[in-house]
């Protein structure tokens, strides 16, 4: 029964679906980071919100780790690179807190431009300021997005429903996405020209840190309205007190600091600013919604292999996930033969997908593939480390996928390209071929010879040039070992050319054999393969 850690706040709806579903919990609130170490190893799955921080010693300690789950959608408490190199999933749940986020900074943007919260103090304090504050209409203002994701573009919905002009700043909007929003795309100098107001709706990565720097806010528009409900540490805050101060910045609303708890700020008490404790996903229907949400998600890949929202892995439905086992399976054993078969490293790796394979969701066969492939030389390295291994490596990647497979309903070939020494092939090439029939991973092709065969726990693979004797010295070799044979596969090119065995045996064969496999007569290449 797999086990999971809840150690941040979680309705109880979240723990229920863990229990329904076979999944033991333990809830430990509060931990601090050396008690969460000590117990870490207990658990495959660990969910937290934002005050649990899974940092790399962590994830170091927890070595039966599978899954972290972020009940939210920020990810700045978790060290993602560790997880990663360690083969756990991240997952978050983008959607079940945007249309509260969204509000949020609706509300925040709408008491700056009125300053609600100090016209309500001096109110309650009996001094009816009504004088003191004159505020700004936001329709036909010209609001400024930076991130139209999926919480920028539920503030882009009702800004036009205000009337707002709607201008984003956001790599990764398309332009037709934008067009369907109503939105403007623009650079960032463009944006903060033209906003009279500026939302962020970012993450906090390398890219995004400090992104509205002291250089930056300086090119805004003169009387800005600011607000901030994504992620501290996007703007620099030192800089906003002096425009606050200055009056550059009419106002400006954060919902976030770049330390928190903010009990302390350089904000603080600054002329129109609007302060309130990280609240953008703090709505009852939000605190339910990403806490069902990442206990469904997390319940799916520990019981199923269902991958959703995950941040460092392919998504793969709970549908999906039973019709591509087989194809992991088979891409994962085709990597594991390149890979061992690559003594000297490759340089780069081809897969090819054809018939019924190339039709499904390819990402998480590939991550198999790589998986199996590096596991020879890396050892620990699973689906989810595997593909950031490799491009840290800096070992080119290449798929095609051909709909139609001339022989087999479905085909993965994988093609690593080896170093030139004296045990490499003419071309440089190695390539291998696999097909799923009734449901299990088959052989069918070494070196663009066929030969058609199951996979063994233990298989001895020997390149040799076909010359009569062969297969009876090899029996012979095998018998003298005491190793019986499983299975016996071969394929050839032309009489008296290149040809390939692959034997099944039941067991570990001694050093010495593969040595006088070496020295026989006609014999290119010897190994013993573990699958």
């Amino acid at each position: 029964m797999p086990k999971v850690l809840i150690a941040d706040d979680l309705s109880q709806a979240a723990v229920d679906i863990f229990t329904n579903r076979g999944i033991d919990t333990d809830i430990k609130v509060g931990l601090s980071k050396d008690e969460l170490i000590a117990i870490a190893d207990q658990y495959d799955g660990l969910a937290v919100r934002s005050a649990c921080k899974p940092d790399a010693d962590v994830i170091a300690a927890a070595t039966n780790l599978k899954v972290i789950g972020r009940a939210g959608i920020g990810v700045d408490n978790i060290d993602i690179k560790a997880a990663t190199a360690k083969g756990v999933v991240v997952m978050n749940t983008p959607f079940g807190n945007a249309v509260t986020t969204a509000e949020h900074a609706v509300a925040m943007m709408f008491a700056a431009a009125r300053q609600i919260p100090a016209a309500d103090q001096g109110t309650q304090a009996g001094k009816w300021p009504k004088k003191s504050f004159v505020g700004t209409e936001l329709s036909y203002k010209t609001l400024g997005l930076i991130g139209c994701g999926n919480i920028g573009a539920r503030v882009a919905e009702r800004a036009k429903g205000l009337t707002m002009k709607v201008v984003a700043y956001d790599p990764f909007l398309t332009e037709e996405r934008a067009i369907e929003l109503g939105v403007e795309k623009v650079d960032l100098d463009t944006l903060l020209a033209r906003a009279d107001v500026i939302t962020l709706h970012t993450p906090l990565t390398d890219q995004t840190r400090n992104i509205l720097s002291r250089e930056a806010l300086a090119k805004a528009k003169k009387g800005l309205i600011l607000v901030n409900c994504a992620r501290g540490g996007l703007v620099d805050e030192a800089a906003v007190r002096e425009m606050l101060d200055n009056g550059h910045l009419a106002a400006a609303a954060f919902d976030v600091f770049a330390e928190e708890p903010a009990k302390e700020n350089i904000l603080f008490g600054a002329p129109n600013f609007i302060a309130t404790p990280h609240l953008g996903a703090a709505t009852v229907e939000a605190q339910e919604n990403v806490a069902l949400q990442v206990a469904e998600q997390m319940s799916d890949y520990l019981l199923s292999g269902a991958v959703t929202n995950a941040l460092n892995m392919p998504s793969v439905t709970a549908d999906e996930a039973p019709r591509l086992k087989p194809f992991i399976e088979l891409a994962e054993k085709l990597g594991a033969f390149a890979g061992q078969v690559s003594d000297h490293g490759f340089e780069e790796v081809v897969i090819e997908y054809e018939g019924e394979v190339a039709e499904l969701n390819r990402k998480p066969v590939t991550a198999a593939a790589l998986s199996g492939l590096l596991h020879a030389s890396r050892g620990d390295v699973n689906m989810v480390s595997a593909p950031s291994i490799l491009a840290e490596s800096g070992v080119k990647l290449s798929e095609t996928k051909t709909e139609e497979s001339p022989v087999y309903d479905n085909l993965i070939r994988i093609k690593v390209k080896v170093p030139r020494t004296a045990n490499s092939d003419e071309t440089g090439w190695r390539s291998l071929a696999g097909t799923v029939s009734a449901g299990r991973p088959r052989i069918v092709e070494v070196k663009g010879m066929p030969l058609e065969g199951a996979f063994s726990s233990v298989m001895l693979y020997v390149n040799n040039i076909d010359k009569p004797g062969f297969i009876g010295a090899l029996g012979a070799m095998l018998g003298e070992a005491g190793i019986n044979i499983a299975t016996f596969h071969l394929g050839r090119q032309d009489t008296g050319g290149e040809a390939i065995a692959l034997i099944g045996i039941d067991g570990l064969p001694p050093h010495e054999l593969t040595e006088k496999l070496d020295a026989l007569p006609h014999v290119r290449y010897a190994k013993v393969l573990n699958f």
